[in-house]
Order: C-alpha cells, then sequence, then structure tokens
C-alpha cells in the first residue's frame, strides 16, 4: 500500500471559483484522489483556501465585513460548494490558520538564518488619493516589453513576463483608477532566489515525472534568470513579520506576501487535519519523521506553476530541513468559455455554486474530466456540454443500467441468474476488456484523465454492444438459459461499471453498486485475474435492485435558457 500525497492549488478566498478553476485543479486532484483509494493505497488530499492579501481585504470592505468575517463566510460558501463537486479532501483548511501562521514564521527566520533573506530599501508606488502603498497585483498599466495595456504589476498576463509595478508605463491605481501615484521608499524582506538559482535547476533536471508543461514553464523562469522577490507587504491583513520569535522592528504595519505564505499553506492545512483526527502530520511532510516513503503529487493551474516550481522550492529547499518535495507535478491550460475566458465582472461562464443550481455535481465531473484541458486549452460551450452528457452518461451508461437491471427484474425475479454456459459473446467482450482495463489504469497512474475517461466511455460502450450480440431479451423467446448468461453478464458489467466510474462520477456510481449490491470491501479496483471472472463474479442468486433514471438528458430548451441566462456563442 502506498503513502499519496495530493494537494490542489488554493482557492483563492474571494469569491466561489468558476468551472475553470475547479477542472484545473480541484477536480483532477480528487479524480486522482479517488483512484488511488480503490486502488488500495494511503491518500492524504489537501486543500484549503488562500485568504490574505489585498484582494481580501478589498472584498471585505466592499461587503462591509471585517476581513475575518469575510473569509469565515467565504471559506464556508467554498467548502460547500466542494462538497456539492464530491470534491473528497481529507482537510480543507485555511491559510489564515494559526498552524500556517506559525510555520510561515518559522520559515522566514530559517530562510533569513541561512542567509536567504535580507531586508532591502525599496521603492514602491503610492496611491496618494487611495492613501496607501498599491501591492503589486493593484498598480496595472502598459507592459515595457509587449505593450499590453492592462498589465498588472507583478506579471504581465499576455506575455508572461515578470514585472515590478515601477516597470509598468503610465501606470494606475486598480482601486481606484488614480494616477496620482508617486513613489516612495519602504523597507521589504526579500527572498534571494537568485542564490538558490542552481540548486532548483537540479531540483527541476531531476524531476522526471513532470509532464511537459510544467518543466518548460520552470525552465523558462530558470532560462530568463531569477529574481530575488519581495517577500512582505505593506497590509495589516496576513501573517506578521516576526524576527527571533517577536514582532519585527519597522515591520508593525507589514505582512508576509501572500504568494509566500499560500503554498506553506499545504502543510498549515496537513497540521489542521492532525489536529482534528489525531493524525501525524509530520509523517507526510517531513522525511526524517517518515515521509521518505510518501509520493506527493500536485495539481494546478499553468499560472500557478511557476511558484511551485521557483518560488515554494526556494522555500523548501532553502531551508536545509528534511521537507517532502514534490514528486509529480500535473500542470493544466485553461478551460475557456467559448474560446474566451471566464469573467467574473462580465459575468461570462458559469460558477461552482450556479453550476449545481442546474445539475447535479457527477454531470460536470465528467464532462470537466472527458474534456480535461491537458494538451491545450479546452473550449466550455453549452452545446458540447449537452452532447457528451446526453452520449455518454444518459445513453451510454445510464441506458446500460437501466435495460439490464429492469429486465432482470421482469424475467429473473430480480437475481443474477445462474443458468446456462459463456459463449462467443461473453469471449468477445472479456477480449475487450483483457486490452482496455490495463489502459486506463495507465492512463490513471500517468494522470492522463481524458485520455482515462475515454477508455472507460469504451469500456461502456462495448457493454451495449455486448447485448447487441447476446440479445439476452431476444433469446429469452426460445432459450431461457441462453438468455440468462446474458442477463447475468450485463449484470456484472453493471458492477465493473461502477466500480470503474467512481473516481469520475462518484454519486452516480453510489447508487449503481447499491443496485448490484456490491458490498463496500468490494468497491476496489482489482483487475489482475483474467477479465472472464470480472463477467461472473456476482454471486449467483444475488438481489438486483432498478435504480432510478440515473441521468436526465440535457434538452435543447435547457441550453436555449441556459445560453440565454448564462451567454454563449453569441457574446
Amino acid at each position: 500500500m502506498a503513502r499519496i500525497l495530493i494537494t490542489s492549488a488554493l482557492p483563492y478566498i474571494n469569491g466561489v471559483k468558476h468551472l475553470g478553476n475547479l477542472a484545473g485543479s480541484m477536480l483532477p486532484a480528487d479524480v486522482y484522489a479517488r483512484f488511488q483509494r480503490v486502488m488500495g493505497h494511503d491518500v492524504l488530499y489537501v486543500c484549503a483556501t488562500d485568504e490574505h492579501g489585498t484582494p481580501a481585504e478589498l472584498a471585505a470592505a466592499t461587503a462591509g465585513q471585517s476581513v475575518r468575517e469575510y473569509c469565515d463566510e467565504q471559506h464556508d460558501i467554498q467548502k460547500r460548494a466542494g462538497d456539492g463537486f464530491s470534491l473528497s479532501y481529507d482537510v480543507f483548511g485555511r491559510t489564515s490558520s494559526q498552524p500556517n501562521i506559525t510555520l510561515t514564521q518559522h520559515f522566514a527566520e530559517v530562510l533569513e538564518a541561512r542567509g536567504l533573506i535580507e531586508e532591502r530599501l525599496e521603492h514602491q508606488v503610492f496611491s496618494i488619493d487611495d492613501d496607501r502603498f498599491l501591492p503589486d497585483r493593484y498598480v496595472e498599466g502598459t507592459c515595457p516589453h509587449c505593450g499590453f495595456e492592462r498589465a498588472r504589476g507583478d506579471q504581465c498576463d499576455n506575455c508572461g513576463r515578470l514585472l515590478e509595478p515601477t516597470d509598468l508605463k503610465e501606470p494606475y491605481s486598480k482601486i481606484s483608477g488614480s494616477k496620482n501615484l508617486e513613489v516612495r521608499e519602504t523597507k521589504h524582506l526579500h527572498l534571494l532566489q537568485t542564490k538558490m538559482e542552481a540548486r532548483i535547476r537540479d531540483w527541476v533536471d531531476a524531476s522526471t515525472e513532470w509532464p511537459g508543461l510544467a518543466k518548460s514553464i520552470a525552465y523558462k523562469w530558470l532560462d530568463e534568470g531569477l529574481r530575488d522577490r519581495s517577500i512582505t507587504r505593506d497590509l495589516k491583513w496576513g501573517v506578521p513579520v516576526t524576527k527571533n520569535g517577536a514582532p519585527r522592528e519597522g515591520f508593525e504595519n507589514k505582512v508576509f506576501y501572500v504568494w509566500f505564505d499560500a503554498p506553506i499553506g499545504y502543510i498549515g492545512a496537513t497540521v489542521e487535519w492532525a489536529d482534528a483526527t489525531g493524525g501525524d502530520w509530520e509523517s507526510w511532510w517531513r522525511t526524517d519523521k517518515g515521509a521518505d516513503d510518501v509520493t506527493y503529487v500536485q495539481f494546478m493551474g499553468k499560472d500557478n506553476v511557476a511558484f511551485h516550481t521557483v518560488s515554494f522550492p526556494a522555500t523548501i529547499l532553502g531551508s536545509e530541513e528534511p521537507w517532502k518535495t514534490v514528486d509529480k507535478l500535473k500542470a493544466f491550460n485553461w478551460l475557456t468559455w467559448y474560446g474566451g475566458k471566464f469573467s467574473t465582472s462580465e459575468k461570462r461562464g458559469v460558477f461552482m455554486d450556479q453550476a449545481l443550481d442546474l445539475l447535479p455535481g457527477d454531470y460536470w465531473r465528467w464532462y470537466l474530466t472527458a474534456n480535461a484541458p491537458e494538451g491545450s486549452d479546452s473550449a466550455f460551450t453549452w452545446e458540447h456540454f449537452q452532447s457528451l452528457i446526453n452520449s455518454d452518461l444518459a445513453n451510454v451508461l445510464g441506458n446500460f443500467v437501466n435495460r439490464i437491471t429492469k429486465y432482470t427484474a421482469s424475467k429473473f425475479d430480480g437475481q443474477v441468474p445462474s443458468a446456462g454456459e459463456p459463449g462467443e459473446a461473453e469471449a468477445w467482450m472479456a477480449a475487450e476488456l483483457e486490452t482496455r482495463l490495463p489502459a486506463v489504469v495507465a492512463n490513471m497512474e500517468a494522470m492522463e484523465f481524458r485520455k482515462a475517461a475515454s477508455e472507460v466511455r469504451a469500456i461502456w460502450a462495448a457493454g451495449n454492444e455486448y447485448l447487441t450480440r447476446a440479445e439476452p431479451w431476444v433469446k429469452y423467446k426460445t432459450d431461457v438459459d441462453a438468455a440468462a448468461v446474458g442477463v447475468r453478464t450485463g449484470l456484472n458489467l453493471v458492477a465493473l461499471f461502477g466500480i470503474l466510474a467512481q473516481p469520475f462520477i462518484p454519486q452516480a456510481a453510489a447508487k449503481i453498486l447499491d443496485a448490484v449490491g456490491v458490498p463496500a470491501d468490494k468497491r476496489y479496483w482489482s483487475f489482475d485475474g483474467p477479465a472472464a471472472d470480472l463477467l461472473d463474479a456476482l454471486p449467483h442468486g444475488h438481489a438486483v435492485t432498478p435504480p432510478d433514471v440515473l441521468f436526465a438528458k440535457i434538452e435543447d430548451a435547457q441550453v436555449a435558457e441556459w445560453t440565454e441566462r448564462f451567454g454563449g456563442s453569441d457574446d
């Protein structure tokens, strides 16, 4: 039994996340966690809300709440949205938790002791009209490299170059739009990434199990040359800056930069888990306490890769302490909305809470996994969503389960029949499984979820083809025993389909497995023996109860209504 630590990029606190956020980190992390669990492994799936930074302060002010009240409320909202999508976190923590505050301050002090943090006097943009220093993301202007007119003070979304706010041409405050800005002196702590560049490159070189996307982004940053980065900000909400366990002189009105404390939040959330459950968090994170046998897998969108392959490693490796570093880093491209970006401000796209108001979580889980933005960006359209759900879930899977269980109830007293011997149709189905089941497992191990979903769907489709070949309803008229073979095999396929479906559509999978009475301790992926054994695994005489309709088809009228409500091809 392997020990597998899984983290998803932390969703930011200011508002419910859209489907693109779900598809690029939280959902694939959950699919992988569920897969490893049904393979029988020991899994710890960690996530948390990322709660510090200026956006949280501004959102709280807009809501008329204190930042703590706002974050408390939003954390609960995001947790409920995750529950609605069956995200099986072992812990959904918070970066504002005391464990994360303590760990962040610890790392800063250790790094400074190692000569990797120093105070620097720097020039920072101050908004006279807002009466505040502006954090990087709240200075916008024209990128000096590509001319993009809405570049942020930390990075240009158009060309991807890292920036300082003072690099921007014609800068303005994102808070007020004011151009009444000036540059003032202020002291900040800097993480000396330049001192770590060679070590980080060696570490990236040695990381053999990263997809090409993740590795290419890491090398892009390294090839451009790392820069020392400020890790403090002039804000009130965040992790207080300390030295020797006490408030740091001159930094009383500053906090650590959100991108310094947020990745540490993976560890902090694990401490929260340990505090709540009595678990041993150090055995997952410290190689001197047992984590040397852990496989650590990270999931994130491509915009987060640089921070996880450079900045966070600089913290972890630079501490010289025995922390577990990532083994496999799965990066995703964008899920787009009709080829464009999801946008909260422009109300373009569907957000997690809205999606759950339309349809159960499994519909979205299947679509976003089968259409995962792995090799390239994937475009969401209502028409494609309708087509995939109706084809894969309603027709191929749902119809199969419905047909064979109802036929069992009507013709075989709702029991798995025992009569008859397997023939050519059953041999064909077994051959299909011999080929396709290993492919499903291999693709899941490789975190190629789109391919894995395609193989699972192909197995469902082969089951439908099997029923066409076996024709139990036709044979029943002249040879009940021959029909019994087809029904028995079909019912065992129902069980197999439910077992395979668990990582992808867990709620529907549970209904399917309940319908054919598969006990909880038999719901693991165990495909080592002959595939023919899987076609006769249910006990003969075992009771079967047809489930309610598993998936309702999406009608054209619904698509028209949703397009009108959320936007679509005519945006």
